[in-house]
Parts: structure tokens; sequence; C-alpha cells
């Protein structure tokens, strides 16, 4: 199965998965530079700088998401959601085997404070019910935290490591697998892989950033606000958009900021038969 184009305007990321013969484990690898410049790019179109720590923690949940994703089959959708007690902030990242799209947000305002740091992980395959898991974490290297959530969700050994400068390798344990070769393994090691072990290239996939959001689903969010047809107009939009033109809408998966006209949305109800 082929994935579908990327936007053109989007930078490909290769990803490469292998079978390590002798040790039965899967090793998933890729390099996030491109990612991570539309990611960038993304932030200067949002007008949003994140501190130090949380860009590096949400970069590396994008890249945690993303091997995660690839060592899955090709008609699955992931999504996690992680709350961080210190720093308190939550995560969302997701990925969609379908298309190829990488997005996520962190967010620092209105954040519970629990007693414990949580991972939440959601799975669908097609139009499947989702599945959920959740489980307890500590600390904050994002790259543990996937560890932690293999080991207790997963019920399997799992390791990431950054072997080089946004290029990064993904480990998880398959039946058989030599389990003190793989929790014994160090990025020194990791580099030399392909020297040491007798890897066999199972497929590539491609990955990149893009949430997939449009307008259309800001419309079609805002939809059961605008309430019913009655006397040539939707009841719901007065108090919708309070007497404005327009309604600031920000994307929940992306933070990417809309402006719905409130005309433009009236037009869109009449056109979809809301009426």
């Amino acid at each position: 199965m082929e994935q579908p184009p990327a936007d053109d305007a989007a930078i490909s990321t290769e990803v490469r998965c292998y079978f390590v013969r002798g040790r039965n484990a899967l090793l998933v690898r890729g390099g996030f530079s491109g990612m991570f410049m539309d990611y960038y790019l993304h932030l200067l179109e949002c007008g949003v700088k994140h501190p130090a720590e949380l860009d590096r923690m949400l970069k590396e949940a994008l890249v945690g998401v993303t091997l995660h994703g690839a060592s899955r089959p090709w008609s699955e959708r992931h999504a996690w959601t992680v709350n961080f007690q210190h720093p308190l902030a939550n995560f969302f990242v997701a990925v969609d085997n379908n298309t190829g799209g990488v997005t996520g947000r962190v967010f620092t305002e209105d954040v519970r404070r629990g007693e414990r740091s949580l991972f939440y992980a959601q799975a669908q395959k097609h139009l499947d019910p989702a599945r959920q898991s959740t489980v307890e974490i500590e600390g904050v290297d994002f790259f543990r935290v996937v560890e932690q959530y293999y080991r207790q969700s997963e019920q399997r050994l799992a390791r990431c490591f950054e072997p080089q400068a946004e290029d990064y390798v993904f480990i998880s344990a398959q039946p058989g697998c030599d389990v003190t070769w793989l929790e014994g393994l160090t990025e020194e090691g990791v580099r030399g892989l392909d020297q040491s072990e007798e890897l066999s290239l199972l497929e590539t996939r491609h990955y990149h950033w893009g949430c997939g959001c449009t307008l259309e689903r800001i419309y079609q969010v805002l939809s059961p606000h605008a309430g019913a047809w009655v006397d040539g107009a939707f009841g719901g939009l007065e108090a919708l958009f309070a007497g404005d033109e327009f309604l600031k809408v920000t994307c929940p998966r992306c933070g990417k900021l809309y402006r719905a006209h409130r005309e433009q949305f009236e037009a869109w109800l009449v056109e979809e038969g809301k009426r």
C-alpha cells in the first residue's frame, strides 16, 4: 500500500522499517530536520514561540508518535495526549498512517493539576471505535515516557534514541526478542547497528507535518451551534458571533487560527442543506 502524496509545500520525512535478524526486534528510523522546519514555519505563522524545554519536548513527542505509527499497520491513526505536572503542560500529538500527516501542539493554560503525570494513547483503525489506554508516567524526557508507555500498555520493551542530531531510532521488541540485548543498547551501539547486526529492510514510509485542518472543517465544528433555520435565518448565529462579522477559531490539534466570516459561514450552511 502506498501513502497519498503530501501537500506540495510540506517536506517529506522518510522513515525506514527494518527487522533485526537474530534479535527479533523491529527498528524504525528517520531524519526529522525537514519536519521540524515545517513545524517552525507553522509556529511562525501562528505567532507562537515555545520556551526551550517545551519546544524540545514537543519535537520529541512528534518523533515518538511518528515512529510509533510507522511500526503499526497502514490503516491506523494514533493520538497521544500527555499531561505533565512539572512543567505543568499538556502535549497533543497525532499521526495518520493513511495520509502520512503528523501534527501536535502544547497547552500551558487551564492545565489540570494532579498528583501524577498521565499518558493517554488513542488508536483507531478505519471506522472502528477508537481504543484508548492511560498510564502513569514519571520524568519529562519524552523518549523515556514513550518507553514507559510501551512497558505498561503495550506490555513489551521499546527504546528510543537520537544517535545523530535530528536522526532518530525506535526499536521495539517482537515475539522472541533478545530483551537483554535491547535493554543494553546505548546510543553508541545504535550508531554501529548497521555493522554489528543484520538488518532487513521491510518497508519505507513517508510522513510530513500536516494537520489537515481547513476552514470547511472549522465550519463543520461550528455548524451544530448555528441553530435551526427559522424565519429566513439561523437562530444560533447571533449568540455565536455576538454581533461581530467574523469569529476567531483555533484548531484544537495544531493551533492554527482561522477567521470564520459570518456571511461565508451562512452561505456554507445553505450549501450543505442545513436549512
